[in-house]
């Protein structure tokens, strides 16, 4: 018939291949990351009620600290893909090298805060008499693997950045093995308790970042990059990482709202609240590795100097996060009497979790849109937007939240409002897709 169909139809299988061989590895990798704490939750548990409860608080405080600073994977990504898409390899693992470094920088800073501070920071988690010592001692050990952890999360980005994310997948099994192994040998081998666990995740840890390392200098090596600190490089993924910093210090706010205000329904709603927000988690890490993969595909059209490829990226990732928030949604719905059992056999929790769950289930399509055009903006380097399109939600979201107690209101009212929130979420970027304003072309932005 006409050429126009076959191209669209050729352009689509073209962006379906990018998004599959980029997604599945991305969520492979990041489903690995919390196994790192269920396998040393296992392996700690059967040394006792308080040891457990230790580790518990510490690592809440090691992934809360880890998490703040996870644009070192977006920022980089971004920067990286951009200079791929310009044809400029040597520049693009530079830029990947200052953020490794800004990584090493951090690290540091958070471990000459922590290791002081490691006892008053477990109190203010409000751990138990008996619990307290073990978190501190975890907190301790594991705080010097943070440095470790900011280098996988800056390699990550750079590796997602080259348009690889196998080689992530590949470390994060590796380390979780060796993690689990390590573990085993310390705590119960060499009888060191929950100091062998941290000692062991820490050992794991390094060993992630070493392979990374070794990846990200032999490809400076090929291309002729240089490995040195530059100030100005450092600077500059410092100041792009900024409001992406913001942006995630509000999410972290809307959650820690959330739960403030379950906790304040009672006990069974709070502890409902916990197995949906696991569940939340879970699903958050499928749409998330679409959105892993719209920051390197962006950000290599967009340094290519292609903006109608990007968009047309664009929209097919958005058709990909519909129908994958879809096919969520139902297998929440279908599975809820087979979910709810692995966590709780109490009837009160359970009847409190089932609406809410209907309303989660009910959400995905939109967080799958939100997931994607999160991932697009920060593909086009468009920070800052998302920084003060995050402040409007938690602007919206805080008042209505706090609200649902004060009306009698249950915990699907809560979910109601997390809803309320994606939705504003989705409101805001669709509006910045849909002004065109994030398409800036180029090796930088």
């Amino acid at each position: 018939m006409t050429q126009a169909p076959a191209t669209t139809t050729a352009t689509r299988r073209r962006h379906d291949r990018e998004i599959v061989v980029l997604a599945v590895p991305a969520f492979g990798a990041l489903v690995a990351e919390p196994l790192f704490v269920m396998a040393d939750s296992a392996i700690v548990g059967h040394l006792g009620t308080a040891q457990l409860a230790g580790l518990g608080v510490a690592s809440a405080l090691l992934t809360t600290a880890v998490s703040v600073f996870v644009f070192l994977a977006y920022a980089t990504t971004a920067a990286v893909a951009r200079r791929v898409g310009a044809g400029d390899l040597q520049a693009a693992i530079r830029q990947g090298m200052d953020g490794i470094w800004l990584a090493l920088l951090i690290g540091a800073t958070v471990i000459a805060v922590v290791l002081p501070s490691a006892p008053a920071l477990v109190d203010l988690f409000g751990a138990s008499d008996t619990a307290a010592p073990y978190a501190t001692t975890y907190l301790r050990i594991s705080s010097l693997g943070i440095p470790a952890m900011l280098v996988v999360l800056a390699a990550t980005g750079v590796l997602r950045g080259l348009q690889n994310t196998k080689t992530p997948l590949y470390v994060a099994i590796t380390g979780f093995v060796a993690n689990g192994v390590l573990n085993l040998g310390l705590v119960y081998g060499a009888d060191l308790g929950i100091a062998g666990s941290a000692w062991g995740t820490v050992i794991a840890q390094w060993g992630m970042a070493a392979v990374y390392l070794v990846v990200v200098v032999r490809g400076a090596r090929r291309h002729g990059a240089s490995l040195r600190p530059d100030a100005t490089g450092i600077r500059a993924s410092a100041q792009a990482g900024a409001p992406l910093l913001v942006r995630t210090l509000s999410l972290r706010a809307i959650l820690l709202i959330a739960t403030a205000v379950a906790a304040r329904l009672g006990d069974a709603d709070i502890a409902a609240h916990q197995i949906i927000l696991s569940l939340w988690s879970l699903l958050a890490m499928a749409l998330d590795a679409i959105a892993i993969a719209g920051q390197a595909i962006i950000g290599r059209y967009l340094g290519a100097d292609d903006p109608q490829g990007a968009r047309a990226a664009c929209r097919r990732m958005v058709q990909w996060g519909i129908a994958v928030g879809v096919v969520l949604g139902l297998l929440v719905i279908v599975s809820r009497p087979l979910f709810l059992p692995l966590f709780t056999s109490d009837s009160t929790v359970k009847d409190t979790a089932l609406p809410a769950l209907i309303m989660v289930a009910l959400s995905q399509p939109i967080c799958g849109v939100v997931f994607v055009l999160d991932g697009v903006l920060m593909g086009a380097g468009d920070g800052p937007y998302l920084a003060g399109a995050m402040l409007v939600t938690l602007a919206v979201f805080a008042p209505v939240a706090l609200l649902v107690p004060v009306f009698g209101a249950g915990l699907t009212a809560l979910w109601g409002a997390m809803t309320l929130m994606m939705t504003v979420r989705m409101l805001t970027l669709l509006l910045r897709t849909r002004s065109g304003r994030w398409v800036v072309t180029g090796a930088t932005r």
